[in-house]
């Protein structure tokens, strides 16, 4: 016992703090599978919605989710929301929906593709940075084929699986060049999808896919490993 009597000090982690950025709507079956995902998630882990049209500072997360269903509500609050966590150091990670809008951030603000648009939203802009799929993938399947050497082949392995879609669109192949060259790597690709996965090695966890694990863990009951490894990262980064 410490001299002077009282108890000795104990240091506490904190929970870890994710918050999914998106627009809640259990009409999608997306949005009720990473509902579901919330409930695998470690005790240790505060997991919560974040509408991008209530405020919120992404400094205050460990670790950011950035979720289907676009255009968000307020897609400037998320494209905000992904340049605070990539200039931050904050780990991050998107799907469908978020891994479009972490490629239109990027090719904005670090390639230099100043005018980047989103098909969806100004389908006659002069720099589509994201395009119609050839085929469209909602509700669909394709195999996914990890690049040797990226984090995602690091975290699932380099065999081919199986990936559940809800999209229209991704990277257009016309500036994967230009994204690549300006620090972006590709980590998986997929018949009829292309580009299916993203990083920033230089980040300490920045990854984004098409396919949607949420839908997995709705299958398996596990927390699929891509989101096991952004709280990994999130309680490596962030203080006791």
């Amino acid at each position: 016992m410490p001299e002077g009597g009282g108890c000795p000090l104990y240091h506490r982690r904190m929970p870890t703090r994710l918050l999914i950025v998106g627009d809640r709507d259990t009409r999608f079956e997306t949005h009720r599978a990473i509902d579901h995902t919330i409930g695998l998630m470690p005790d240790d882990v505060e997991a919560r919605w974040q509408p991008t049209d209530e405020p919120f500072d992404a400094a205050d997360a460990d670790a950011l989710w950035f979720a289907p269903g676009t255009p968000y509500r307020d897609d400037d609050a998320a494209f905000r929301a992904i340049e605070q966590a990539r200039t931050g150091g904050i780990p991050m990670y998107g799907t469908c929906g978020g891994f479009q809008y972490m490629t239109l951030e990027f090719a904005r603000n670090v390639a230099g593709i100043g005018n980047a648009s989103h098909a969806e939203t100004d389908p006659d802009a002069e720099e589509v940075v994201v395009a119609p799929l050839t085929c469209s993938l909602v509700g669909q399947r394709r195999t996914i084929h990890p690049v040797p050497g990226g984090r995602l082949a690091e975290i699932l392995g380099a065999a081919p699986f199986s990936g559940f879609h809800y999209c229209n669109y991704g990277p257009s192949p016309a500036y994967r060049d230009d994204l690549e060259t300006a620090g972006m790597r590709v980590t998986a690709t997929a018949d009829d999808a292309g580009v299916e996965g993203i990083e920033l090695p230089s980040h300490p966890f920045a990854m984004a896919t098409l396919f949607q694990p949420q839908m997995e863990s709705l299958e398996t009951g596990v927390l699929h490993p891509l989101l096991a490894a952004l709280l990994q990262a999130a309680k490596s980064v962030s203080p006791t």
